[in-house]
């Protein structure tokens, strides 16, 4: 079971597409994914592939779900080869998969197999009338009821050679058979039923007071409404008392200046830099209390002059000057780079890149640290990212031709 490989070139067809019920419903699972994370669909299209054909999978599916989901054949490949949920060889049109793991083997999993090479020959061969085939697999998680086995969907549990032998020609012959346990029990309860819980008081009612327990139960669910309304008023008047406090903490100078107590007034929210300043700006912007402080000095009490000095402001770091870089109108020959390929750069990334007039990988390559920072400043919402992230060195390995093992790049190391 360790080594799995792809049916032998004669029995591989030799094309592979989903009808149009299944392609529909493959567009439908890649739908669920943002857009650049198609792969992630790639255990279902595989499932779907082998349910179309015939319950395995063949080469020229793995290859047709590779090109849907825009992924290369060997990744497609590692998928299908490692998981034993998807077969590789033909199959049966019953596909048995005998557990043979500890527990099985110890209720008899051995002499099941010897059933299977009697009725059926060895394993992964379908039988002549193409009704059967078997393999022996890992656990299936149905330990209590070994051994076991499951044949397509169903499982097949506490079974012993005669019966194993008879539900196989009872299924090579088309008559109903009946999944789950093969002896009298129920699920997995003991042979013979369960002997706990047994006292009918248990579930009529009495044990929580007959009669009453509804209306406790209603009036424990009153309770709760009342406690969540509450409990909802609470954050309402919390969420108004803050959209207020915010308000006043963007009001201008003239607004602190005015009021009671000026030194209590919240600090102004910073605005945003602006393209031309330095990454550190959005910080070094001084709220409206100390510009009304440094405008009217004489406001404002003795014992606050202290503090302000016990709490000197760093001094911003100095600007680095911004050149523009070549840019482009339009990707050459029609076709960009996949901007996607260096480490921090997504969808919406690689979109703002693109509007700039930035496309290939020998543009970023070739930026200086003042055309870096010129572009640095004017991404909006990732302003610091293409530093952090050190794009120019990236970009030069992938203006060579190579390129990293995952598409979401090569995360550089700090």
């Amino acid at each position: 079971m360790s080594v799995r490989r792809l049916a032998p070139d004669h029995v591989q067809p030799t094309s592979f597409a989903f009808n149009a019920a299944n392609e529909n419903w493959a567009d439908q699972q890649i739908a669920k994914y943002p857009e650049g994370r198609q792969a992630s669909a790639v255990i279902p299209l595989l499932w779907k592939a082998q349910e179309q054909h015939d319950g395995w999978l063949p080469r020229a599916a793995i290859e047709a779900v590779a090109r849907k989901l825009g992924m290369a054949p060997m990744r497609v490949l590692e998928v299908a080869t490692f998981y034993t949920m998807f077969a590789l060889q033909p199959v049966g049109e019953h596909f048995i998969q005998l557990c043979g793991t500890t527990p099985c083997a110890l209720r008899g999993a051995e002499a099941l197999k010897k059933v299977c090479e009697d009725v059926i020959g060895p394993q992964s061969t379908v039988t002549a009338d193409g009704k059967l085939s078997w393999l022996e697999v890992e656990c299936l998680g149905a330990c209590c009821n070994a051994p076991m086995a499951q044949i397509n969907f169903d499982y097949y549990e506490d079974l012993t050679p005669d019966n194993f032998r008879k539900l196989l020609g009872d299924l090579r012959e088309g008559r109903p058979t009946k999944p789950g346990p093969q002896v009298d029990r129920s699920c997995s309860e003991p042979l013979g039923g369960g002997d706990t819980l047994k006292d009918p008081a248990l579930f009529d009612g009495s044990v929580i007071g007959a009669g009453d327990w509804q209306k406790r139960i209603t009036r424990q669910r009153e309770d709760a409404i009342k406690i969540a309304s509450e409990k909802a008023a609470a954050e309402a008047m919390a969420k108004a008392e803050a959209e207020a406090a915010a308000t006043m903490a963007k009001t201008g100078p003239t607004d602190v200046k005015t009021a009671p107590a000026p030194e209590a007034a919240a600090p102004a929210r910073p605005k945003p830099s602006e393209p031309n300043q330095p990454a550190s700006a959005a910080q070094d912007t001084p709220s409206a209390t100390s510009k009304a402080i440094k405008d009217n000095p004489a406001e404002g009490t003795a014992e606050k002059a202290p503090a302000a000095k016990a709490a000197p402001v760093a001094e911003p770091a100095p600007a680095v000057a911004e050149s523009k870089p070549q840019l482009l109108t339009a990707a050459r020959g029609g076709k960009g780079d996949d901007l996607e390929l260096i480490w921090g750069v997504g969808p919406r990334l690689g979109k703002m890149l693109n509007e700039m007039g930035v496309w290939h990988f020998d543009q970023v390559a070739a930026w200086t640290p003042a055309e870096l920072a010129w572009v640095d400043a004017r991404l909006t919402g990732f302003k610091g990212r293409a530093v952090r992230d050190d794009w120019i060195s990236q970009a030069k390995k992938l203006a060579t031709g190579w390129r990293p093992e995952s598409k979401l790049g090569d995360k550089p190391a700090n």
